[in-house]
């Protein structure tokens, strides 16, 4: 099998290519580990591999249903049990009503049942029913976290595939990759701290590249403010509409630029801002009155509740530099 976008797990890789050219892929899987360990990487890759039609190595990434699977919209494919989607046993009924219709277009229908460990006995044994008796097209992924909250009788008739952590210089080597824009110091840090759980580095390079990008934005909206440049202050926040900042990284934007005003402030008055906000606070106190200061920060603290509200991003964004050109 083709599974090089899994990181790291290379028995686990082994054991599924020997099985797979033995005798064809199973008709269930329990993924099994911890949050951030690949089992979403994994179940996406069997899912292609179970609607895959191209020949040769599964999944091949070249015909429409590999194609379909790993853009998230293959007909073939679904999903249970993600976010705001309750795994009862109504919701598993119903999977059971669906697996009896035969597949739009793949060979296999493929079930994909987030959260496993969340259901409930009865949920198990309505499963395990759809397990022992359903259709030899469709497909089962159950993941977990756990493969052990899962009844014994359920977990018989799958073959459990748990994912193990990955090494430091496997950490490192995928996330160059997938953040080839953060140095490779903090790419080290994050691998080292990870304990082998690529989503845990993941989240926590996500995070700081959204505070970056936050605190350039910033930045970039002082120094248009301070040039009291009213074109570049639309064209900004024309550009947050654009580059389709949602309310909560604008929300970080003016929590930095709140920061930022804080510290002209104190330079306005000869205290020291905090570390790091030297240059922007001496810029602010230099182009700006206090007046103008507290105006600014009134309008982003505005701004910043509306954040919390169902109001729009490009309402916000708009709202931002309206206000900022009228600031005297």
């Amino acid at each position: 099998m083709e599974l090089s976008a899994l990181a790291g797990n290379e028995p686990l890789k082994r054991q599924l290519s020997l099985e797979t050219a033995r005798r064809g892929l199973s008709h269930a899987y329990i993924l099994s580990g911890p949050a951030g360990s690949g089992k979403r990487t994994l179940a996406g890759l069997l899912a292609a591999a179970l609607v895959c039609t191209g020949g040769g190595e599964l999944p091949c990434f070249s015909c429409s249903g590999c194609k379909k699977a790993m853009g998230g919209i293959h007909p073939d494919i679904i999903r249970a049990g993600g976010e705001g989607d309750e795994l009862n046993v109504a919701r598993v009924r119903a999977l059971r009503s669906d697996a009896y219709i035969k597949p739009n277009e793949a060979p296999r229908k493929v079930y994909i049942l987030e959260r496993a460990q969340e259901l409930n006995q009865s949920c198990q044994n309505a499963l395990l029913k759809l397990l022992e008796e359903g259709p030899p097209y469709a497909a089962f992924l159950l993941l977990t976290d756990n493969a052990a909250a899962l009844l014994p009788t359920v977990r018989s008739r799958c073959q459990v595939l748990s994912l193990a952590p990955v090494t430091v210089p496997q950490a490192e080597a995928w996330l160059a990759d997938r953040f080839p824009q953060i140095s490779a110091s903090q790419r080290a840090e994050a691998a080292r701290r990870c304990q082998g759980i690529l989503g845990r580095a993941a989240a926590q390079l996500e995070n700081q590249t959204e505070d970056n990008r936050a605190q350039e934005g910033a930045d970039q909206l002082l120094k248009a403010l301070c040039a009291k440049d009213e074109l570049a202050l639309m064209e900004f926040c024309v550009g947050l509409d654009r580059d389709k900042w949602d309310r909560d990284s604008l929300t970080a934007l003016l929590d930095q630029f709140i920061l930022l005003l804080r510290g002209g402030l104190l330079a306005a008055a000869g205290l020291a801002p905090e570390d790091g906000q030297e240059k922007p606070a001496r810029l602010a106190a230099k182009h700006l009155s206090q007046k103008a200061m507290l105006q600014a920060i009134s309008l982003a603290e505005e701004l910043r509740s509306a954040c919390g509200f169902n109001v729009g991003a490009g309402h916000i964004a708009g709202w931002l530099g309206a206000g900022l050109a009228g600031i005297s």
